[in-house]
């Protein structure tokens, strides 16, 4: 079950293409299973330009092998409208923010206006054009407001909710930032989905995304998953961790196999700089039998015959313990292939610079790479015969029994579920889908209805 190297579709490759030729701001997004993370990686790893690369959420950020918007930036933790910025910025953070050509944030939707605002003011200081949006630097973000919300407290919504007009922020989402006044965004919105083929199902999913969804639509959603799972390993998607850690708890627990412990450890470095978002569990219990999920791809050195990297997991990939060697490691089953499963590192990295000549001004320019602060290692493996709907964010599966509990508590929270699955026939339901369960933002449906995507520059 090798998985081939990376090919972008057309559409991603005339983005891509875009991305590369300009210094417009862009905002790639897109249904899931449209490949926003392939693409993500597909740049990051192609790019000619100096970038770096920045998440709000520390396991967001490791994710795409970058660091958090507040370590890169040095932001202090609160709001920041009114935060002197410049008494923040040491002398390395300006020098890697002056040599940034374009700057990408990943899972975007969970960055609000405020720190938005925020980036373009630092990245002004630091750059020496203050009055320039973002001190002339690209930014390139990735995401969809549809399934991820940025997350604002009681105390700051008024903070937000200031006013549609004026120096007041109408929402707290990033596409209401002060910036966007003064620089134009680019929306684009990818069209080809890869994960569903019925467009049955897809049109159900689209209007459960968008809001538009009727009751006609969830009685067919309803009929094909109103069904027991044919077997007892079909994944469960519960919408919070109680659920999620039962259901793997009692059944490693009906396992009559021995159970081994599995601790990670940090392998280098200053263990503090992960701070409380560990990439994978400290002590991890494992049984043969166990169903498990992969939570890295995979990081071998297996190669085709043109000599290119190819990985026989990812993220995400569903499989069965059937040996837990006395040498250590764990055997897998995925499908039909076995795999000896070893330790992985997770790196937590920080941005510097270094020179590079530039073949085209025949010049040194300064260049942003990132250097290894830390190292975490454990086997890349979690019991995964539930998983949160959260967690479940940018997978793939066959089949998978939903189980919304007492129904969903956030925008978005039903169609993420949903749309991890290929097809119907692998939709199983704990109960019916109702229409208080489709939840979404009034503010992502003004803003994509009333910020018309770009396609013109592309084809």
């Amino acid at each position: 079950m090798s998985l081939a190297p990376v090919q972008l579709s057309e559409e991603q490759q005339h983005l891509f293409d875009y991305i590369e030729s300009t210094q417009n701001h862009i905002f790639v997004t897109g249904r899931a299973g449209t490949g926003k993370s392939t693409l993500l990686s597909y740049f990051i790893e192609n790019t000619h330009k100096s970038v770096a690369v920045c998440a709000p959420t520390g396991v967001a950020a490791l994710n795409v092998g970058g660091t958090t918007i507040h370590s890169l930036f040095t932001f202090p933790l609160g709001l920041l409208g009114e935060v002197d910025l410049g008494k923040h910025l040491g002398r390395r953070t300006r020098e890697v923010l002056n040599a940034i050509d374009v700057l990408v944030i990943d899972e975007v939707s969970m960055v609000s206006a405020d720190l938005m605002d925020a980036i373009s003011r630092a990245m002004g200081i630091a750059r020496g054009k203050r009055r320039v949006p973002f001190g002339g630097a690209q930014v390139v973000m990735f995401g969809d407001p549809y399934q991820l919300a940025p997350v604002v407290t009681d105390a700051e919504r008024g903070y937000f909710y200031s006013g549609d007009s004026g120096d007041g922020y109408r929402s707290p989402w990033f596409f209401d930032a002060s910036v966007w006044r003064e620089a134009e965004l680019e929306r684009y919105e990818l069209s080809q989905i890869f994960r569903q083929s019925d467009e049955d199902f897809k049109s159900i999913l689209n209007a459960i995304r968008d809001g538009s969804c009727t009751q006609d639509m969830l009685d067919e959603l309803n009929r094909a998953g109103n069904r027991w799972p044919p077997h007892s390993d079909v994944i469960r998607l519960a919408t919070n961790n109680r659920i999620v850690d039962n259901v793997n708890s009692s059944r490693l627990a009906q396992l009559d196999s021995e159970l081994k412990k599995f601790h990670g450890k940090f392998a280098s470095g200053d263990q503090t700089s992960f701070g409380r978002a560990l990439p994978a569990d400290p002590e991890l219990n494992l049984k043969v039998g166990a169903q498990v999920m992969f939570i890295k791809n995979d990081d071998g050195n297996l190669k085709d015959s043109n000599g290119t990297r190819i990985r026989r997991w990812v993220n995400g990939t569903l499989g069965h313990v059937i040996a837990l060697p006395s040498r250590g490691g764990v055997t897998v089953r995925v499908e039909d292939d076995t795999f000896e499963v070893g330790v992985s590192t997770w790196e937590k990295v920080r941005y510097e610079t270094e020179q590079e000549f530039d073949e085209n001004t025949q010049k040194w320019r300064d260049v942003v790479v990132p250097n290894v602060l830390a190292e975490y290692q454990q086997i890349p493996l979690r019991l995964a015969w539930a998983v949160t709907v959260h967690k479940s964010q940018g997978q793939t599966y066959d089949e998978a029994q939903i189980d919304m509990g007492s129904g969903a508590f956030a925008p978005g929270q039903t169609y993420v579920a949903l749309s991890r699955i290929r097809s119907l026939e692998g939709l199983y339901l704990t109960r019916a889908i109702q229409l208080r369960d489709v939840q979404v933002d009034p503010d992502v449906i003004r803003f994509m209805s009333e910020h018309k995507q770009i396609t013109s520059k592309l084809f």
